[in-house]
């Protein structure tokens, strides 16, 4: 187990007034004819009950203000996802700690990130299942986010040590096996799928302790926080961030676009 694994003159009219009520209430700093600063104590104190009467009779400047902020702040993420998934490119899609799938040279890459006790990706598990017979031109890259306590986190170092021994179909099978168990997910579940698909088990012990495999786990961790992930599973499909299990038609959609246009939607 390891632990380092984680301002404004008084103005009247309609529409600055709103502007100056909105930004009080919201807290936001705001670019105006004057600052703060350049008030008298007077303007000051009158500001506050004309800004409260203009709200109390148009609420629905901070329900706008609200939503505009919100479309800001989703706008904002999607961007600095965007620029992760550029920036980490080489560690996101073709790292050396990961279980590729598919077709390994395929034109879109579909990358999860899943928890081996998580049950949402225990009922997305078809779903990447699914993806891998219908779509020949797509690549899969699986990668463990053990964030639900010490068991997901041993069995992803059995995983990792897996990998080692088993590739392509062969640790599709050992995955689809583990991640579709009953009850929770530890050292022994893990060690215990390994056996049953002949793996070397006196290797999978001696390497499940590497300092690469831990290395690889952290490795996961440092991009699921560049890219924002808030749980699993999550997915990017080409350059696009999906967070959440979003149903095998919503992926399939993303995969067939990509193939199509490039991107997540196509106009």
């Amino acid at each position: 187990m390891f632990s380092d694994i984680r301002p404004m003159s008084l103005l009247v009219f309609r529409r600055p007034l709103a502007v100056i009520a909105t930004a009080m209430m919201l807290g936001s700093a705001i670019v105006a004819p004057a600052s703060a600063a350049e008030f008298t104590d007077a303007q000051k104190a009158a500001l506050g009950p004309i800004i409260r009467d203009y709200l109390v009779q148009n609420p629905e400047v901070v329900r706008d203000a609200i939503a505009a902020l919100d479309k800001k702040q989703k706008d904002d993420e999607e961007t600095r996802r965007l620029q992760a998934v550029d920036t980490s490119s080489s560690d996101l899609f073709n790292s050396p700690y990961q279980a590729t799938l598919g077709n390994p040279s395929g034109k879109v890459t579909l990358v999860e990130f899943f928890d081996y006790n998580c049950g949402y990706c225990k009922r997305a598990l078809d779903d990447t299942a699914k993806l891998l017979k219908s779509e020949p031109e797509l690549k899969v890259v699986l990668k463990d986010f053990p964030v639900l306590g010490p068991g997901s986190v041993e069995a992803a170092q059995v995983a990792g040590a897996v990998r080692n021994q088993f590739k392509g179909d062969k640790f599709w099978q050992y995955h689809y096996k583990l991640l579709s168990s009953h009850g929770p997910v530890g050292k022994a579940q893990a060690l215990s799928v390994a056996k049953d698909l002949g793996a070397d088990m006196d290797q999978i012990v001696k390497d499940m302790d590497k300092p690469e495999i831990r290395a690889g786990i952290q490795q996961n961790m440092q991009l699921a926080d560049m890219l924002s992930l808030t749980g699993t599973p999550s997915y990017v499909v080409g350059k696009d961030v999906v967070v959440g299990a979003v149903g095998y038609d919503e992926l399939k959609g993303r995969v067939d676009n990509n193939l199509r246009c490039g991107k997540a939607e196509c106009s």
